[in-house]
């Protein structure tokens, strides 16, 4: 029995950040990496898109210098996501399979959301699932937010708007998040936060959330299946 328990190597967990723009999530991404290290807990911070050269274009796509199909852009998602995961120098789950706990700001929820608003979103999930199949959040945290705050914290800390910032865009966005996570209800974990407080109160709330699964990934409880 010993050898066993020996053998049995600890695996980290996914914790993925989401909601429209606006809505705090790097803030809230490095603000919980920074506690865990505080805490002594192994964590690795990442985010969609990825610098990869995937990652580049999309983001390029979404800053208006490179027009492309909304058809084109959610497969772009779907193909830097499996490179997020799968990559062998910092992949997500290389990481994952060492023990450490990768904290992600946007994970497949994302293109739900987002490229749901143009495409069937029944579509978009069933192009994500080589990513879902490999590997899926131990929570997703939902960043709730009303677009009308998200613009005016949009407005203060940026000079140049992305493609999905915009009112109406964020509006049909966040009623897209709300309809994909009442699709995968029972599938997926999702913690909703009110992103309208101040920085400590969604942070001590996330931190909250995120702590019980790290309890039960370091117990060996295996959190969710692939």
């Amino acid at each position: 029995m010993k050898d066993k328990m020996v053998s049995q190597k600890r695996k980290g967990c996914l914790i993925a950040l989401e909601g429209i723009d606006g809505s705090g999530k790097s803030t809230q991404a490095r603000m919980l990496a920074e506690r865990m290290r505080q805490e002594g807990i192994a964590c690795y911070a990442t985010m969609e898109p990825t610098d990869s050269p995937i990652g580049a274009l999309i983001r390029q796509i979404l800053t208006g210098r490179v027009k492309t199909d909304n058809r084109v852009i959610a497969p772009l998602f779907v193909a830097d996501r499996l490179d997020h995961l799968l990559n062998e120098v910092n992949g997500i789950l290389p990481k994952i399979e060492e023990g450490i706990h990768v904290i992600t700001d946007r994970y497949y929820f994302s293109s739900y959301a987002y490229q749901g608003v143009d495409l069937p979103m029944d579509w978009v999930i069933r192009a994500n699932e080589p990513n879902s199949a490999i590997l899926r959040p131990a929570v997703t945290i939902f960043l709730d937010l009303t677009p009308e705050l998200a613009l005016e914290r949009i407005a203060r800390n940026r000079f140049q708007m992305e493609l999905f910032e915009e009112k109406a865009r964020l509006v049909q966005v966040r009623e897209k998040y709300m309809e994909a996570f009442e699709a995968l209800k029972g599938v997926e974990r999702v913690a909703v936060v009110d992103a309208g407080r101040s920085l400590g109160e969604i942070a001590d709330e996330v931190w909250e959330v995120v702590k019980e699964y790290i309890k039960m990934s370091d117990s060996g409880e295996e959190i969710w299946q692939r």
